[in-house]
């Protein structure tokens, strides 16, 4: 009794304070108080409600049955939009905030929404090695579906949160990207609900100009049902091998060197400075040294990219071995560096064994709650952005970010391009070897100005052919935008399947220039 007196007498004095400083104060310059007292719980009851949700589908095995029913309540949907005279464009019905995007789409309120729920594991073929998800099926959840059963997809997006719709519609990579390509280059088929009410299946042998466009399309040619997508056989650990790297020139050699090796099954790099790294490796096994297990994903180890940073201060290589599901989502506790921020102490041995049960936030909770004045803080003081550019154009990529932002940690991550048709492909007819460079944090630059700052950075990207991912700010004109990515089939089906009236285009839908 004693212990609940303490617990409603320290509720009773916080709510105190925050009448005293005012909500919106305490928000903005202590948010910490708010996402530990009230968003960390709030984010285990989701979890807690969509895993038993997940587990009561499987038992009952009614996911196959009703994904058809479902199906048939979205064309309704469209049908019903085009007998009220296609007077809107849609889009998905699923609430903004609850996506992964930081973007703030003000479309939701004025577009035809179109309910969706679709957030179930259909099939696992085990003979062709397929997967066949709704698309509102998480990362989280996928391989937590398929582990147990001996399999995992190639391309895992580090966040637990993410979606097949989001990764295929936007674009999604992982640190196996330099073997497998993008999420979508893992995907053999796509089934879509198109703007006249009909049923899709597209594929690169059927319909396979469709198949091509969907990906970085953002939901402007039709609405996807069903993704499948490639397996492989799962292993129980990652060994993984640390290596600190000094000085720029050796950084962009050593990692260009390790991503072309195809016998490594992972590549990452993780920058904190312009001239200090960490390469890692790692190589998919079912065997490892007991002393050498690292458990990172357990709630009390420290962040990942802190864990990393021990072999760069120490200046000392390294090898573990980290359960699989633990190094696929490495960076899910600490939302890569961003939580840092968020929560400057959640780190901490005393908070992590406490409370880091309860972490990470839910991303759509944090965007739900932050607020405007949040909101522009970030948007004018905060950048998360995503720039893929040639592997050739590594060195000269990261002395841009390091003048235009200079932001620390920076991720490296390699991927294969290949030459298809599509809004993303080499500006040659083979595939090439490319680098997500991510920067996410507080710029140190003296001279950033958000939109000053992003416009020079794009500019910079398009003149080395490289791409933005559509997931984060774009202050492109539609005239920049369209330099950047190949439209030619992507307005060529907008064309001939009748878009134009149904959805946006692509670029009003995601750039600040044409969002209102």
């Amino acid at each position: 009794m004693s212990a609940l007196w303490s617990v409603g007498a320290g509720l009773l004095l916080l709510l105190l304070w925050v009448r005293h400083r005012g909500l919106e104060a305490v928000l903005v310059h202590h948010r910490w108080v708010f996402v530990c007292f009230f968003l960390l719980p709030l984010s285990i009851l989701f979890d807690i409600y969509y895993q038993l949700r997940a587990w009561a589908v499987w038992r009952l095995h009614s996911a196959p049955r009703q994904h058809a029913q479902r199906v048939r309540h979205i064309q309704e949907q469209v049908r019903e939009w085009k007998k009220e005279g296609s007077k809107r464009y849609m889009c998905t019905g699923r609430p903004g905030w609850l996506t992964v995007s930081l973007r703030v789409g003000k479309y939701k309120k004025t577009h035809k929404n179109i309910m969706i729920n679709l957030m179930d594991v259909l099939e696992v073929d085990s003979e062709r090695q397929v997967v066949r998800v709704e698309p509102l099926v998480s990362m989280g959840q996928l391989t937590a579906y398929l582990n147990p059963m001996g399999w995992t997809i190639p391309v895992v997006p580090e966040l637990d949160d993410l979606t097949v719709g989001g990764l295929i519609m936007g674009t999604g990579i992982e640190s196996s990207s330099h073997i497998y390509g993008l999420f979508q280059h893992t995907c053999v088929a796509y089934e879509l609900v198109l703007a006249d009410g009909s049923l899709v299946r597209c594929s690169p042998t059927e319909n396979s100009d469709l198949f091509y466009a969907v990906p970085w399309s953002c939901g402007t040619l039709g609405f996807l049902v069903a993704a499948e997508i490639k397996m492989i056989p799962a292993k129980k650990y990652v060994k993984i091998h640390y290596e600190p790297v000094r000085g720029l020139q050796k950084i962009c050699e050593k990692f260009t060197e390790e991503s072309k090796r195809k016998e490594n099954s992972f590549v990452e790099g993780l920058m904190y400075s312009l001239d200090e790294a960490v390469i890692m490796t790692g190589v998919l096994t079912d065997e490892a040294e007991q002393s050498k297990i690292n458990r990172i994903g357990n709630y009390y180890k420290p962040w990942f990219f802190k864990h990393v940073e021990k072999y760069l201060k120490a200046d000392r290589t390294g090898v573990e071995y980290i359960p699989s599901r633990h190094y696929y989502h490495r960076h899910t506790r600490s939302i890569f560096w961003e939580l840092q921020d968020i929560i400057p102490f959640g780190n901490n041995p005393v908070f992590r064994y406490l409370f880091g049960w309860m972490v990470p936030p839910k991303i759509s909770l944090l965007k739900l709650t932050q607020g405007e004045a949040i909101r522009k803080l970030y948007e004018q003081h905060h950048v998360v952005q995503d720039m893929l550019v040639p592997m050739k154009s590594l060195e000269k990529s990261i002395q841009t970010f390091h003048v235009d932002l200079n932001v620390y940690p920076i991720w490296l991550c390699p991927f294969i391009l290949p030459n298809n048709p599509g809004m993303v492909h080499p500006k040659g007819n083979e595939a090439e070897l490319y680098v997500d460079i991510g920067a996410y944090g507080e710029p140190k630059s003296k001279q950033f100005e958000a939109r000053a700052s992003m416009r020079q950075m794009e500019k910079f990207v398009r003149s080395v052919h490289g791409f933005q991912m559509l997931y984060a700010d774009c202050y492109m004109t539609r005239e920049e935008f369209w330099d950047m990515f190949d439209g030619s089939l992507y307005h060529k089906l907008r064309e001939q399947m009748n878009c134009k009236d149904a959805f946006p285009e692509v670029y009003d839908k995601i750039c600040k220039a044409a969002r209102h």
